[in-house]
């Protein structure tokens, strides 16, 4: 649940915030931390959930929550919607949840 406050948080501060500056202050482009975001939201359900499908809707859950988010940021100021941060979303979560297959083999 951190995760996705921090995700949402994130998501919605106005474009000028202190905390959106310290991120944009990283060795990371914008587009890298959406991948790597979205890749954690997605693969802590799919390891987490003892049935298997639950895991994973919840995992590919995370996509509908970042379409949300991003057609929510046009709402906050400097912010706006970016087709590329949805696909790195996506990508992100894609692939969360293919890394997440081997760990729930060998979690039994």
């Amino acid at each position: 649940m951190v995760l996705v406050g921090f995700v949402v948080m994130g998501s919605l501060l106005p474009a000028g915030s202190p905390v959106l500056a310290a991120a944009g202050r990283l060795p990371l482009t914008d587009k890298a931390m959406h991948f790597l975001a979205y890749l954690g939201l997605s693969v802590l359900p799919v390891v987490g959930f003892r049935e298997r499908r639950r895991g994973l809707a919840a995992g590919m859950a995370m996509f509908g929550m970042g379409c949300l988010l991003e057609f929510a940021q046009q709402f906050s100021p400097g912010r706006g919607v970016d087709l590329l941060g949805l696909a790195a979303n996506g990508a992100g979560v894609g692939c969360g949840v293919l890394l997440a297959q081997p760990v729930r083999g060998w979690m039994g």
